[in-house]
């Protein structure tokens, strides 16, 4: 109708010289997606929401890959193929970043000594936090914290050096680096549940101590160990809740709305 036909000149004005039907295909404000408007019929609502939705099966098999991705801990060895952990890192390099500052660096640690060091420093981390834990110090010691010696491979995720010269969505959350990168974890994790591999996040090291060993330049800094390759088989549920520390708590906890605290 009338009202649809001015939105979609609103949404998408057409600029001089253009048929009248489509954004100009070297304006400023070309839509990557090539929506085009149509006076006669107007810019649907629902296909606004819609169009640019995955098919059923491809959705599915998204919110499959999030709801079964396990922070692993037992491996299988094995290896992983060359091509498919370029194709994993490239998933991970395709992250969101603050300014597109691109703030991760990976470390694939091949020397067999070294993942032995790394190893070393995650476990003297493992006794620090069982002292701090206090009373939960002997059930702490009894969890499997890392399979850095079982796993087909190790990765050091790190964040870059000179990261203050960028100031672009970081002037008042200098942090959201350190969010990037966990980004770029996340889509590695993922995209490595979806081609069968398990992947394990451990932060239980001194990150100064892992920086020297790694030979980090200063001011970058290591923000994750991670172990990836074949498992016998994935968790039916994230471990720390099968081996009774804690409990999921709902989203519902979480939600609130307009002011803290005030659930829907």
């Amino acid at each position: 109708g009338a009202d649809d036909g001015l939105l979609c000149a609103l949404l998408f004005p057409v600029e001089p010289g253009c048929s009248g039907r489509a954004v100009c295909a070297g304006s400023r404000r070309r839509q990557r997606r090539r929506l085009y408007c149509n006076g006669r019929r107007g810019l649907a609502r629902d296909r606004v929401t819609t169009d640019n939705a995955f098919p059923q099966a491809d959705r599915d098999a998204v919110y499959r890959a999030i709801a079964e991705r396990r922070d692993m801990r037992h491996f299988s060895g094995g290896t992983v193929a060359p091509e498919l952990l370029h194709r994993l890192l490239q998933a991970a390099h395709q992250a969101p970043s603050v300014g597109l500052m691109q703030p991760w660096r990976f470390i694939r640690i091949s020397d067999r000594h070294l993942r032995g060091q790394i190893q070393q420093l995650v476990e003297e981390e493992r006794v620090r936090t069982a002292e701090a834990l206090g009373e939960r110090t002997d059930e702490f010691m009894r969890l499997k914290v890392e399979g850095i010696n079982d796993c087909a491979e190790v990765l050091v995720a790190a964040l870059m050096d000179d990261r203050e010269r960028h100031i672009f969505g970081r002037r008042t959350l200098p942090e959201m680096d350190m969010a990037s990168l966990s980004c770029a974890i996340q889509n590695l994790w993922l995209a490595a549940r979806v081609e069968g591999l398990g992947m394990g996040w451990v932060s239980l090291f001194e990150p100064q101590a892992l920086a020297d060993l790694l030979g980090l330049p200063p001011g970058a800094k290591p923000l994750a160990v991670l172990c990836l390759g074949p498992v016998v088989e994935f968790y039916p549920a994230p471990m720390l809740q099968l081996e009774g520390w804690t409990e999921p708590r709902p989203l519902s906890d979480m939600l609130y709305e307009n002011t803290w605290g005030v659930s829907q």
